[in-house]
C-alpha cells in the first residue's frame, strides 16, 4: 500500500512537471490528457501523503514502546489509538479513491430522451426531462448542445437528443439511464384520477474517431425534405439526413439544421456513440447483477425512478431513497440522489474487489 501511494504522489509531480513543458503546453490535445490525470490525482495525492505520515508516526510510537521510559510509552500507546483511528478513516476513503477507473467517465455524453407509455402526458414529461437535466447541466457550468429534436403535436416531446461536455460529465450523468415514471393528474382528466406515464434516457459516452471506427461502405445515407419546424428554408432542400449503419442496422437521423453537412455531422456523433455504447455492452454483460442495477445500459428497460406529483416526492428505486422535493428536483437539482448512488455503486465494487 505505501508503495503504491509512494508512486502516486511520484506520478503527481510528474504531471505537473510535464504539464509546464513548453512543447506539451502547445499541443493542445496532451496536455488536456495530462491536465485530466493531474486533476484525478489531484483528489488522491494530498490523501496519500496524509496516511504515509500517519504512517510513519505510528511507526516512531511503536519504537517508544520499545523503550525504558514509562512516561513517554503511556503517551506513545494512547498517540497510536488514535493515529490508528485516523489510518483506519483514510485507508477507507483511499479504498474508494483508488477503484479501478471507468475509462469513459471523463468523456462527454450524449444523452436520449424518448416519450414512453402515457400518449401526450409521456411527451409533456419528457420535456419535462429535457428542462431538468438542462438545468442540472448549467448548475454545474457543463454546456450543452441540441443535436436532434422531435416535438409531439400535443404538447411535449417525443423524442430529443443533445450532447453535454464538461468535467466527468459521464461519470455523473450515466447513472441517469433507464425509465423514469410519472404519476399525476392531467390537464384534461376531469375525474381527478392519478395517470401514470414513462420517458426512457439513455446516457452515452461521446464516441471520438479513434474509439470506433467506422467505414464508408458500412454506411447507406440517405436525405430528404425535413418536416416541421425549421422554416421555408429547410423544407425546400434535402438538408435533413438519415444514416443507416449496415452491420447493425442502427439508423440515426437528424433535420434540425438547415444545412446539410451540419445535420451530417451530428448524425455520425450520435452514431459513433451509439455503436461505442453496443460495445460497451458486451463487456457489461459481465458486470454483476447488482453494479447493472446502479448503471443501466443496453436496453434501459430498467424502473429507476418515479416521480409523484400529488405527493411531491421522488422515489429512486435502485437505493429505495425518497426525498420530498420534487420542484427542487424537476429545476436540476440532482445532486443528492446521483451522490447516493454514486456511492452504493462504489461499496458494491469494493465488495466485489475483497469477495
Amino acid at each position: 500500500m505505501i508503495d503504491r501511494l509512494k508512486k502516486i504522489i511520484s506520478n503527481y509531480a510528474d504531471l505537473a512537471n510535464q504539464m509546464s513543458n513548453p512543447d506539451i503546453i502547445a499541443d493542445i490535445k496532451k496536455y488536456t490528457k495530462l491536465a485530466k490525470e493531474h486533476r484525478h490525482l489531484g483528489n488522491i495525492a494530498p490523501k496519500a501523503q496524509e496516511y504515509i505520515n500517519l504512517f510513519n508516526q505510528i511507526k516512531d510510537d511503536e519504537d517508544i514502546l520499545q523503550g525504558d521510559d514509562k512516561e513517554l510509552k503511556e503517551i506513545a500507546k494512547e498517540e497510536i489509538t488514535i493515529l490508528k483511528n485516523s489510518l483506519n478513516i483514510l485507508n477507507d476513503e483511499l479504498k474508494i479513491l483508488l477503484l479501478p477507473q471507468d475509462p469513459n467517465d471523463s468523456k462527454n455524453t450524449l444523452v436520449e430522451i424518448r416519450s414512453g407509455t402515457g400518449g401526450n402526458e409521456a411527451a409533456l414529461f419528457a420535456e419535462n426531462l429535457f428542462r431538468m437535466y438542462t438545468r442540472f447541466c448549467e448548475s454545474k457550468k457543463w454546456k450543452h448542445e441540441l443535436l436532434s429534436i422531435n416535438e409531439n403535436e400535443g404538447g411535449g416531446l417525443k423524442e430529443v437528443i443533445f450532447s453535454v461536455s464538461g468535467d466527468s460529465v459521464y461519470g455523473i450523468l450515466k447513472y441517469e439511464s433507464g425509465v423514469h415514471r410519472v404519476q399525476r393528474i392531467p390537464e384534461t382528466e376531469s375525474n381527478g384520477r392519478i395517470h401514470t406515464s414513462a420517458a426512457t434516457v439513455a446516457v452515452l459516452p461521446e464516441a471520438e474517431d479513434i474509439d470506433i471506427e467506422i467505414n464508408d461502405n458500412e454506411l447507406k445515407i440517405d436525405t430528404y425534405r425535413a418536416s416541421g419546424a425549421g422554416g421555408q428554408h429547410v423544407n425546400k432542400t434535402e438538408s435533413a439526413i438519415r444514416i443507416t449503419h449496415l452491420p447493425t442496422g442502427l439508423v440515426v437521423t437528424c433535420q434540425d439544421e438547415s444545412s446539410q453537412h451540419k445535420n451530417k455531422d451530428k448524425a455520425m456523433k450520435v452514431l459513433r456513440s451509439r455503436l461505442m455504447d453496443h460495445e460497451i455492452e458486451k463487456i457489461n454483460k459481465k458486470r454483476s447483477s447488482a453494479r447493472k442495477l446502479m448503471v443501466s445500459t443496453g436496453d434501459r428497460s430498467a424502473k429507476i425512478r418515479t416521480y409523484n406529483f400529488p405527493q411531491g416526492r421522488i422515489t429512486d428505486h435502485r437505493i429505495n431513497l425518497t426525498l420530498y422535493k420534487l420542484e427542487e428536483i424537476l429545476n436540476g437539482d440532482l445532486n443528492e440522489f446521483i451522490e447516493k448512488i454514486k456511492l452504493e455503486d462504489q461499496k458494491i465494487q469494493l465488495a466485489e474487489l475483497s469477495a
